[in-house]
């Protein structure tokens, strides 16, 4: 999904809420996505059924085999989800362009374009912004890279 296929829509959606100028504005349509649906279902559809069939024959309903058998062994993807959700919108420009008019709610990369409006002919600044701006992900990317690509590879895996 593709977001200039359904920005106006979710803008709808996000006026009628009264979400516009909010972190929530900007943070909650973005949780929600196809690949994360995706990678998480064929994660589950990975576990093994047997590990649910033993909970159930201890006794457990549906909401305990979920929260002590489940969960605990879907933390290495939702850890991953999580870091890759982080990568893909931190890099967001035109969601938070669109939703937050106000500059106390604008993101750094909404941020370095109005800098570079402000200042077009200091390319020096702009670039020295954008590599700052760089480097949490960089570093994010290289301590979390193993369990990314772990977890990315054994999510289609029967």
């Amino acid at each position: 999904m593709s977001l200039p296929v359904v920005i106006v829509p979710l803008f709808i959606i996000v006026r009628a809420m009264g979400m516009l100028n909010t972190y929530g504005g900007i943070i909650i349509p973005s949780i929600f996505n196809a690949f994360g649906i995706f990678l998480l279902r064929q994660y589950y559809l990975s576990l093994p059924r047997e590990i649910e069939e033993a909970a159930v024959m201890d006794g457990a309903g549906y909401w305990r085999i979920y929260w002590s058998v489940i969960l605990p062994l879907s933390k290495p993807i939702l850890s991953a989800l999580a870091i890759l959700f982080f990568l893909a919108n931190w890099n967001a420009f035109l969601w938070p362009l669109t939703v937050a008019s106000d500059q106390k709610f604008w993101v750094v990369q909404v941020g370095i374009a109005n800098f570079k409006s402000e200042y077009s002919a200091a390319w020096n600044y702009m670039l020295a912004a954008s590599t700052i701006v760089a480097i949490p992900t960089l570093v994010l990317f290289l301590v979390f890279q193993r369990q990314i690509m772990d977890s990315i590879k054994t999510s289609g895996l029967k």
